[in-house]
């Protein structure tokens, strides 16, 4: 049998009411279309629920058992969806979010105050994983949602562009390439780099990059944490390539960054699992991450680090 929840909402407002034309009253619809209703009802249980007069409606036995426990039931479960609504809002608990160690270090710092600000109820917790741990816990439901570079055509994900970047060069101030106002891709032929490992995101793009450019360069040293690549450069190991969000240089080095043109850009992305809904708090926080990194758009603006003339995009 199919009962509507509408046709049960309409019986017990007609029980309620012992009019059918007071029941469409209360709420909203003609007398007939009650009448019409409970009749319809009566039909699917096979049970006489109501004996009507000229005057009132009586409710049967049968009618007076099926109003008593509906109405127990149509207010439980009204009671059920205000606290799921109230759930869908609340802006409490904790938020797992996952991201690379150049977006932990440089993006999400910023995220974690504003978050704390604005949701003092928020516990927001990071971690901090290489770009295919952190799509593997997406996929598995263990964190809430994810920021990575650019995973390209994932089926099983939801992804959402927040923020584009040059890859710089990274040399020593006193390498010749530091002269430059801009450095060619073609200028680093036969160079030695430094870069980060695979377990990187930028890494597979940065591989294009070079081969796209005919480059060909002696790869001496591969790195797993981005931060090392200042030391090996100082030190005299190589060059590097690295995104503009590994920024700034440590203070008192003696390093310098360069816009490689043609510009070659990476772009990071929110990421959840496809068709899951984040709850109330999630949500929030994913928000609060998207504004900072439009933020952070709009600061570079004005950087000619960051603004190319169109001649060399």
């Amino acid at each position: 049998m199919n009962y509507s929840l509408r046709q049960l909402r309409i019986f017990v407002t007609v029980a309620q009411a012992r009019s059918f034309s007071r029941a469409g009253e209360m709420i909203g619809l003609s007398q007939s279309a009650v009448s019409h209703s409970v009749k319809e009802l009566e039909n699917q249980t096979g049970v006489r629920l109501l004996d009507r007069t000229t005057r009132e409606v009586v409710l049967t036995e049968a009618g007076q058992q099926l109003a008593l426990r509906l109405e127990r039931l149509l207010d439980e479960l009204n009671s059920t969806l205000r606290d799921v609504g109230r759930l869908g809002q609340q802006l409490s608990g904790t938020v797992r979010v996952a991201a690379s160690q150049t977006i932990s270090a440089h993006l999400i710092p910023q995220c974690i105050a504003e978050g704390n600000h604005r949701y003092p109820d928020i516990d927001f917790v990071l971690h901090d994983r290489p770009q295919q741990w952190v799509l593997e816990s997406i996929r598995q439901g263990d964190v809430d949602f994810g920021i990575v570079i650019d995973p390209g055509q994932v089926s099983d994900l939801e992804c959402e562009s927040v923020l584009s970047e040059p890859f710089l060069l990274l040399c020593r101030d006193d390498d010749p390439l530091a002269a430059l106002p801009d450095v060619r891709w073609q200028s680093l032929q036969g160079a030695n780099l430094v870069l980060q490992d695979y377990a990187s995101g930028s890494r597979p793009l940065i591989d294009s990059a070079l081969m796209n450019q005919g480059v060909k360069a002696a790869i001496v040293q591969e790195i797993g944490h981005p931060a090392t690549l200042f030391p090996m450069v100082e030190a005299g190991i190589g060059i590097s390539v690295l995104p503009a969000l590994a920024l700034p240089l440590p203070q008192g080095s003696r390093l310098a960054v360069k816009r490689l043109t043609p510009v070659v850009e990476r772009k990071l992305m929110l990421v959840r699992r496809k068709n899951r809904s984040l709850s109330g708090a999630a949500q929030a926080i994913w928000e609060v991450v998207r504004i900072q990194a439009q933020r952070l758009t709009e600061a570079r603006i004005r950087d000619p680090l960051f603004n190319a003339s169109e001649d060399q995009m």
